[in-house]
């Protein structure tokens, strides 16, 4: 547990910047508000709140990662990680205590998007908390996407990978808005290559109560986030070994 004081002091960090957290809660909100606007104004059923919630949600936590991007890179920048080698924490310890303070904002984050849902006609009932939960290890992908980028790259060039470049791919390749198979061919092969399309998918099944569909999709989802968090552990871990930060 020697990880514990760093991840208080990483959750101070996160506090001090109430605005970025605020458009991470705020943006699912604008989102759904939009596409449900939309789907009020048109005859076909498009944006139905059953299929347009998960899908925000995933795409919400995309947003994560920029937060743990601009952590990481932000203790680098400032040499603030140099004075922590004095210290006994391991690059796992390092990882986890960048993780922790992030596992509660993600899952916040998750719950005031389906609360906006609910009154926007998504139905109350024990699938919103499956839902949460299928949601946690997709939650561990993007944090781990941020911890790998800020481990690799400056505060900047994190804003850019994680802020502009991440947010897009999952947007259009993980079906949040359309069903990828109208698409269908190569467009949706690559797209289940990726874990963001079976992130929306088990989401959207446990929201409608489909337990069965949730497998085997969410061992894409599990993998995928045990897979980029031992590779940010193992390229942080040269960094420090290295001193090359």
């Amino acid at each position: 547990m020697r990880f514990m004081t760093f991840a208080k002091r990483n959750t101070k960090e996160i506090i001090r910047d109430p605005l970025n957290l605020m458009f991470g809660l705020a943006f699912p909100i604008v989102i759904l508000l939009i596409f449900t606007a939309i789907q009020s104004n048109v005859s076909e059923s498009i944006f139905m709140i059953e299929t347009l919630s998960p899908g925000v949600a995933v795409f919400g936590l995309s947003f994560i990662s920029l937060f743990s991007g601009l952590l990481v890179a932000k203790d680098r920048d400032n040499s603030f990680l140099m004075r922590l080698f004095a210290s006994p924490l391991t690059a796992s310890d390092y990882i986890c205590g960048y993780t922790l303070p992030l596992i509660p904002m993600a899952i916040i984050q998750s719950i005031v998007c389906f609360i906006a849902s609910i009154f926007l006609g998504l139905s109350v009932n024990v699938n919103l908390l499956i839902g949460l939960l299928v949601l946690i290890p997709t939650g561990l992908i993007f944090i781990g996407l941020g911890l790998l980028c800020g481990s690799l790259f400056n505060e900047k060039q994190v804003g850019g990978v994680c802020g502009a470049l991440l947010t897009n791919i999952c947007a259009w390749f993980s079906g949040a808005w359309f069903d990828i198979s109208l698409i269908g061919g190569v467009y949706e092969k690559v797209a289940y290559l990726m874990p963001f399309s079976h992130a929306v998918d088990i989401t959207r099944a446990a929201i409608i109560g489909d337990y069965n569909a949730i497998f085997p999709q969410i061992w894409w989802v599990i993998v995928y986030a045990v897979v980029i968090n031992v590779v940010a552990i193992y390229v942080f871990n040269k960094k420090i070994s290295g001193k090359n930060i």
